[in-house]
């Protein structure tokens, strides 16, 4: 009951860390004016992986006794994104509607730009921002943040859980079960 616990904490308290350091880095890139930057976009992910390998690290070393399965690893390291996620998505959310509302023509208008430059024509051009339209509401946008977050996360927490499992003498832990 207390590892059940002790986990779910764990999951809400890291997940809400990492979110939290997604946000932080989001603001920054605005008050910097770059986050319209898609390179810059891409730190988002080396923050998740840096998170992922440093908290199912901790959780192994500190609520596990120093062990873990690749299973529980990867359990926790999605969840954690999940939590993330999110809040990234309840931000998402308030940034589009409230923080900077004009954010989805920005963007119309970097993508129109792109595809002009391509040689697109018109016809085309205004075609494929009709249909770009359709998918950028608030709520569509922090919808698939979401998706993708967790997704991402899932695909990193398969990757560092190979690295971060750490199983230990099942003889020795059915002994510990015993004694305690």
């Amino acid at each position: 009951m207390e590892k059940k616990s002790s986990f779910r904490k764990a999951i809400l308290t890291n997940g809400l860390m990492l979110g939290l350091a997604l946000i932080i880095y989001s603001v920054l890139l605005y008050i910097f004016d770059l986050n319209l930057n898609k390179s810059l976009g891409y730190v988002s992910y080396i923050i998740i992986l840096a998170g992922l390998i440093f908290w199912t690290k901790s959780y192994r070393d500190n609520n596990m006794n120093g062990f873990i399965t690749y299973g529980q690893a990867l359990g926790f390291g999605t969840m954690i994104v999940i939590v993330a996620a999110v809040l990234s998505a309840i931000y998402t959310y308030l940034f589009v509607t409230v923080i900077d509302p004009d954010i989805i023509d920005k963007i119309l208008a970097i993508s129109e730009e792109e595809m002009l430059k391509k040689g697109m024509s018109d016809d085309q051009v205004e075609m494929a921002q009709s249909f770009s339209k359709k998918f950028m509401s608030p709520v569509v946008m922090s919808i698939s943040g979401f998706i993708g977050t967790s997704i991402l996360g899932f695909i990193l927490s398969l990757i560092t859980s190979a690295f971060l499992k750490k199983e230990g003498d099942p003889y020795q832990e059915a002994m510990q079960d015993i004694e305690e």
